[in-house]
């Protein structure tokens, strides 16, 4: 059986040669004997500049003789496609009403469809397994964290305002609707959500899956420093594994210029500074506007075959300290910048602009939080401790002795 399609996003703070990279990354698996697919969004001159020539918007792909195939995201092309598209399979509908269809030429994107684009494309080129390896050129790491979370964050939504489970009241809904004096959901909008949660479960284990990981991308200075210990946070709070870390547009220590020489210096010192659990790959800075040449000589590695994805861990220490301990790993994560809500069942943590509803497991439902600590090394320690109304008592007791 073929496997399936590994899958590599990258991104970084904007402005460090995100694309440059993601292109040589591509041409590097290319290099190797893997085919491998370039997904981007950016304008096609850039992509032009890159590759050679403009690759055609997706779902068309530019399968080149040497090097990567590549093609490029059109968020207001897939917009207008979906939006007619919806038209024709509610053409019914629209006419019973009297509506006027609208035109291809008047239709424009709306916010947040460069993210649907961009997963859409990355399903169907994973689920079309043309490609052993799609590179991902995404946004700034901020805007792409919060893309590769959308998935189970809408089915998370979905699950809240129409649970799975209520499905199979089928027959107590005319009793409920009478009983409540409001009409219950029909059947057709638990089918509809159903249908939505498999696709949205599909697309979740295609970006958090095994065969999933980022590659971020900096130019080491301390702004991009900064942004990566955010990003490395981002990543482990959202169960997603890190691939490597690029520095790119490194500087020769021993230029003549002292003005190069101090900025190199700057940059290594960055570089010493970094605790990575992954490979540190490093891109020299190129003269110009990267070309196709430059990206086929570049050294940046293809994907590496392990990527770190950090999970939390349970710790048992009821018979010592009469607490349960749950280590979520935040690496780089600021102690100023994380937050910790309990919230029913789920416990809602927040680093910098990051914020994810983690459900607790099982035992943990039935204890209150006793505390939490940012401890060293970039871990988030939550104490728990057993609710006595909630928690089984110990064998045998309130049993009478003989």
């Amino acid at each position: 059986m073929t496997p399936a399609p590994r899958v590599l996003f990258v991104t970084g703070p904007g402005g460090d040669g995100t694309s440059t990279v993601a292109a040589a990354t591509a041409h590097a698996a290319s290099r190797a004997g893997t085919a491998t697919l370039l997904l981007s969004a950016e304008p096609p001159a850039r992509l032009a500049a890159l590759l050679g020539a403009p690759p055609p918007v997706w779902p068309a792909v530019r399968r080149a003789a040497t090097g990567p195939s590549a093609a490029r995201i059109d968020p207001a092309a897939d917009f207008r496609a979906a939006v007619l598209a919806g038209q024709r399979h509610a053409r019914p509908f629209l006419d019973a009403l009297g509506a006027d269809a609208l035109d291809d030429d008047e239709l424009t994107e709306l916010p947040g469809a460069r993210d649907l684009a961009l997963l859409h494309a990355v399903r169907t080129a994973h689920d079309a397994g043309d490609h052993a390896l799609v590179v991902v050129d995404l946004p700034p790491y901020a805007d792409a964290l919060r893309l590769l979370a959308l998935p189970e964050q809408l089915r998370r939504y979905l699950r809240r305002l129409l649970p799975p489970e209520r499905q199979s009241a089928r027959a107590l809904r005319p009793f409920l609707a009478q009983l409540v004096g409001l009409p219950m959901p029909a059947d057709g909008l638990y089918g509809t959500a159903a249908r939505w949660d498999e696709a949205l479960g599909a697309l979740e284990r295609v970006v958090t899956g095994p065969r999933a990981a980022v590659r971020l991308v900096i130019d080491p200075g301390p702004r991009s420093a900064t942004a990566l210990d955010a990003a490395r946070a981002g990543l482990a709070l959202h169960g997603l594994a890190l691939d490597a870390v690029v520095a790119n547009r490194l500087l020769p220590a021993d230029s003549p210029d002292p003005r190069w020489t101090a900025r190199a210096a700057r940059q290594r010192a960055v570089l010493a500074a970094l605790d990575l659990p992954v490979p540190l790959a490093e891109l020299p800075l190129l003269d110009g506007e990267p070309g196709p040449d430059d990206l086929t000589g570049a050294a940046v590695p293809p994907p590496y075959d392990e990527a770190v994805r950090p999970a939390p861990v349970l710790e048992d220490r009821l018979a010592a300290e009469g607490l349960l301990i749950w280590r979520l790993p935040l690496p780089g994560a600021a102690r100023e910048e994380v937050g910790l809500v309990r919230r029913g069942d789920e416990l809602l943590v927040t680093t910098g602009p990051f914020r994810r509803a983690l459900p607790l497991p099982s035992a943990l439902r039935r204890c209150t939080v006793a505390g939490a600590a940012l401890t060293a090394p970039g871990e988030l320690a939550v104490r728990f401790a057993p609710d006595p109304a909630r928690w089984p008592a110990p064998r045998g007791a309130g049993e009478r002795e003989g």
